[in-house]
């Protein structure tokens, strides 16, 4: 029965083909009227009276009414870091992000956490790079300090069964 007539004897499928031609055929008649009485849509945007200038009243574009919406609050900077902090694979490289990771961002200092005391080390090593590398992409002073800590292991137990003397290798408790 899916190829039964519908109403008036025609299939759906020829009227939907019927009601698509004759749309065309009508906006080509309205694109005519319009050209007709010289009212063709302008293919650039109309000038504002007031020189340019947005009304308060306008639309705004999106991507403007967030970057207001950002400097109004003061959040452009933390924003930014976040940002930073987001792509931090990306900015320092694979290796190094997954045994490091940032934590806070406060007066110019970047805090990073290390997995163990060595890549602790190696960040300390790298911090003028990595100071320089985060004001690249925040902008040149935001950044004034790397701070680094390790693994956060505790304090170490204590117990009968310790020997006392040296603590060890120094990668075991940070």
């Amino acid at each position: 029965m899916s190829d039964s007539p519908g109403a008036g004897g025609q299939s759906p499928q020829n009227s939907a083909a019927k009601g698509a031609a004759l749309a065309r055929e009508k906006l080509a008649q309205a694109k005519a009227d319009a050209v007709r009485r010289g009212q063709l849509p302008r293919s650039e945007p109309r000038r504002r009276k007031n020189g340019g200038a947005r009304d308060a009243a306008d639309p705004q574009l999106f991507g403007g009414a967030i970057r207001d919406l950002l400097a109004d609050r003061g959040w452009e900077q933390s924003v930014a870091v976040g940002g930073v902090f987001g792509r931090w694979r990306e900015i320092v490289g694979p290796e190094l992000a997954s045994h490091t990771k940032p934590e806070s961002f406060e007066d110019g200092e970047v805090l990073v956490a290390a997995d163990s005391t060595a890549w602790a080390t190696q960040v300390r090593l790298l911090a003028a790079s990595l100071v320089r590398r985060l004001n690249e992409e925040l902008g040149d002073g935001t950044v004034l300090r790397v701070k680094v800590h390790g693994p956060n292991t505790g304090p170490r137990p204590g117990g009968g069964l310790r020997v006392h003397g040296s603590k060890g290798p120094g990668d075991t408790y940070g």
